[in-house]
């Protein structure tokens, strides 16, 4: 039988464990990245591990999330990310120069490569074949330091695309209508590979806003073929030399294969607030508008802003509405100057925004109270837009044009004919904003700065035997990362300082969380189905542990998250019997004994002390995860075990 793409390229990368879905896998790391918001917890990380120089073919680091400077913390953060990046062999891409799934795209990406990146939607990559996996910030440290990449084994998923999209419906509907098909817990455990005919109008720019969006889906991530359309992106970046063909045997065996039409494909919307909760374009339209926000690292793209330059020429944002355009990269901003689409953009109305991820992560322009904002962005939490109370809609550009014209919810179908727009044969190049590491022989030159908000990495403990915990906190299905712990301009800034940090943990769900957990001591929580979906950000992970809680016990967990919960030193269990999440409550004092033989079982049980009921819970750990859990964390692991 032949082999899937992704299982050729891990077949190519395993360095231990056997290729069967649910066993554990190691893999080796070619390349990684950072962002700034979770990069400044990576490299403390990294430089705990006393490892003087990555390890990597190419590690970069990026700044993009954090770029709204009202106060000197964000400042000290790119000034202590340029230091350590220089001084330990990674490359630093400056504020400005773009968000990192799409400068990646542009200028590091390469087919058949390997990717791991602290941030979840580091699948972009699969857009031209690499197969790129979001982690917490400790699993890139190690990946820098040259230590393989754990991961359980995938099931193999295939999208068959079969017609062609007509105009207006777009790579962003196409995402869309397979969250509508399998919701957002529907692509945990397997790797969706995208083919069939298809897939051959597709250039790189969508596939990439399709492999970015299957991080919705919970999958651990996505994957194009390496082709013609793959060749001419790297040709017209000037990175013709980086191409390899790539593609799945034709009798590889797939666990699921789902076919989509995209002849009959309708513009879709997902409502708020979740990107699974979508329904036809059509079918809400009339509702006003208030907001309208295009960019983010799903549709930030020079082709994507080329048509969007295409519909707003001549013509005049609805007064009720405010438009922001989030160019992905310097290099697409440039281009749309240099074509001109950037005049026709701002001529409309439009306000230009910093090439960064912005509102997509509550990082300015938020919607006004109550207010109605469709956004071209990944993610539609509650909250996330950093007002609580507003209504957003997940849309393609071309929708989103629609609405800023119109003022309300619009099917673009409606807007006439739509302009021809064609990428050019090649690309502006222009690297200086990346700057490389200092050569080897002079890094110790290079002394690392630290602000004042910089705190030393928090440290959990290792396990006992048993363990006596008050249950904290009971949530309920599909808490977010953005539930554990917010982003947001008020929030964000103190990524780097996890005891200031810990004051916003869980606030969203229970103001008065940070303090109940700390004053309880050793804390548990107990979660519902999709426990940490969303972000890849460890801090939802460090902040309870430095709060105190050595366990979350959940009907299920998003793979990241999961992983993150281990190496930070909590313990990751699963109710054997889902009903008994009604019967514990908040408050509850709880017990866990003969932790270390239920470790090895794979089986522990909760005891409740004040009624001596005992509820089963599945704990399924490897070897290496119980051993890192024993440690008090990865961290603590790894310096035990040299890399």
């Amino acid at each position: 039988m032949g082999e899937t793409l992704a299982q050729k390229i891990i077949r190519a990368h395993l360095l231990h464990g056997d290729m069967t879905p649910g066993s554990e896998i190691a893999l080796r790391i070619d390349q990684t990245l950072t962002q700034d918001a979770t990069g400044t917890m990576a490299y403390l990380e990294f430089e705990t591990m006393g490892i003087p120089r990555v390890k990597t073919e190419l590690s970069v680091a990026y700044v993009d999330h954090n770029t709204l400077q009202s106060g000197f913390e964000n400042a000290d953060d790119h000034r202590y990310l340029q230091t350590v990046a220089a001084k330990h062999g990674v490359r630093f891409s400056r504020p400005g120069n773009g968000i990192c799934h799409q400068v990646h795209l542009e200028r590091f990406g390469k087919p058949g490569k390997t990717l791991i990146g602290s941030d979840s939607h580091t699948p972009t990559g699969g857009g031209i074949g690499m197969l790129a996996f979001g982690a917490g910030g400790m699993d890139v440290a190690v990946a820098m330091g040259g230590g393989a990449y754990y991961i359980t084994m995938p099931k193999m998923f295939k999208v068959n695309l079969t017609g062609a999209l007509r105009p207006y419906v777009t790579a962003k509907d196409i995402s869309l209508e397979l969250l509508r098909i399998l919701s957002v817990k529907g692509g945990v455990g397997a790797i969706i590979e995208w083919g069939g005919p298809g897939i051959a109008a597709l250039s790189v720019p969508e596939r990439a806003t399709i492999t970015n969006m299957g991080t919705e889906l919970g999958a651990t991530t996505s994957i194009f073929p390496s082709d013609a359309v793959t060749r001419a992106f790297l040709a017209a970046e000037g990175r013709a030399a980086d191409f390899t063909p790539l593609q799945s045997d034709p009798d590889a065996h797939y666990d699921r294969v789902i076919d989509i039409d995209l002849d009959t494909l309708q513009p879709m919307i997902a409502c708020p607030h979740s990107p699974d909760n979508v329904v036809p374009v059509a079918a809400l339209a009339g509702t006003k508008v208030d907001q309208v926000c295009i960019g983010s690292c799903t549709n930030s793209s020079l082709f994507d802003m080329l048509k969007v330059a295409a519909l707003l020429r001549g013509k005049t944002v609805a007064p009720g509405v405010s438009l922001s355009i989030s160019p992905g990269s310097k290099q697409v901003l440039t281009m749309l100057s240099d074509c001109g689409a950037l005049t026709d953009i701002l001529a409309s109305g439009a306000r230009l925004l910093e090439c960064a991820c912005g509102p997509c992560i509550g990082m300015g322009f938020s919607p006004n109270s109550g207010g109605v904002s469709l956004r071209t962005f990944n993610r539609n939490f509650l909250g996330r837009s950093g007002t609580k109370d507003a209504q957003v809609y997940l849309v393609s550009p071309e929708t989103a044009v629609a609405a800023a014209l119109t003022g309300c919810i619009t099917d673009p179908q409606t807007l006439g004919e739509m302009p021809a727009v064609t990428l050019p044969d090649s690309f502006r190049i222009d690297d200086r904003a990346v700057l490389p590491p200092v050569p080897a022989a002079e890094a110790d030159t290079v002394e690392v700065l630290r602000g004042p908000n910089i705190r030393p990495f928090p440290r959990s403990k290792p396990f006992a035997d048993s363990l006596a915990a008050e249950l904290v906190l009971k949530v309920g299905d599909n808490i977010t990362t953005d539930h554990i712990m917010p982003a947001g301009a008020k929030i964000l800034p103190y990524r780097s300082n996890i005891p200031k940090l810990s004051e916003f943990c869980f606030t969203v769900c229970d103001p008065t969380f940070p303090a109940r957990a700390k004053a309880a001591g050793d804390g548990i929580i107990v979660g519902g189905s999709n426990y940490g979906q969303g972000s890849s950000r460890e801090h939802a992970a460090l902040v309870p542990m430095y709060l105190g809680i050595r366990c979350v016990v959940a009907k299920s967990f998003a793979r990241i998250h999961a992983a993150n919960l281990i190496n930070a030193g909590i313990l990751p269990l699963t109710f054997a019997d889902p009903a008994d999440y009604d019967a514990l409550a908040q408050g509850a004092h709880l017990r866990i004994d003969n932790i270390r033989a239920g470790m090895a079982a794979g089986a522990l049980t909760l005891t409740d002390t004040a009624t001596g009921k005992a509820y089963p819970v599945v704990c399924s750990l490897t070897e290496r995860q119980q051993a890192i859990l024993l440690a008090g964390g990865l961290l603590n692991y790894t310096k035990e075990h040299a890399l």
